[in-house]
């Protein structure tokens, strides 16, 4: 990944060099710098905002009542993991970030699930279990796509929460798929093993 953006960034410096941009690319650097740290900074709030929500949530038992909410979904997508355990008390925080549209914030509590799974999995192999757990903090369901909203708000829309109903249709199809796609892949490979056993 880091080969790729480095070559990625060469080719750019390149082909600016080449096409006598290279003062433009300059300034674009300098100003896009400037407007990455405003950025960072305007979501900050919000971003505190809504992690300090989830520790509270954390700490006044409203997760567990959550994770027994999503229970049936857990037990659904993760097959064979046991209730009740810190993995799934995990899984479904996460799943409430994800839902909220808090990327960033569901990017923890998914390392910290995925501790736990590893715990159960191979030694340096990649389990069932986190293979999906992967899919589905990529490919989310989201209720409220908060910091996809922050965004459009920062870039001056009037009515940031408007793409809520495309936002939740095209994250259900792209979960469901993934999904889907992951399970056929593992079952696919199940057979690929026994196969090579007989």
């Amino acid at each position: 990944m880091k080969i790729a953006i480095v070559i990625m960034l060469l080719f750019s410096l390149f082909f600016g060099i080449w096409n006598q941009s290279a003062d433009k690319i300059g300034t674009a650097i300098l100003n896009e710098s400037t407007h990455a740290v405003e950025l960072v900074l305007s979501l900050t709030g919000a971003l505190c905002l809504w992690s300090g929500l989830m520790r509270i949530a954390q700490d006044s038992g409203l997760t567990e009542k959550i994770s027994r909410l999503l229970q049936p979904v857990i037990s659904f997508l993760f097959r064979g993991i046991q209730k009740g355990s810190e993995a799934v008390r995990l899984i479904a925080m996460n799943m409430t970030a994800n839902l909220l549209g808090l990327g960033n914030a569901s990017t923890p509590l998914g390392i910290s699930a995925m501790r736990e799974l590893a715990k159960e999995a191979p030694k340096g192999v990649a389990s069932d279990h986190m293979i999906f757990l992967t899919v589905l903090n990529t490919a989310s369901i989201q209720l409220i796509p908060t910091t996809a909203a922050m965004l459009r708000l920062r870039h001056g829309a009037e009515s940031p929460f408007d793409i809520l109903p495309a936002v939740l249709i095209v994250s259900l199809v792209s979960c469901v798929s993934a999904l889907f796609t992951a399970r056929l892949a593992a079952k696919t490979t199940i057979r690929w093993k026994r196969r090579q056993r007989l």
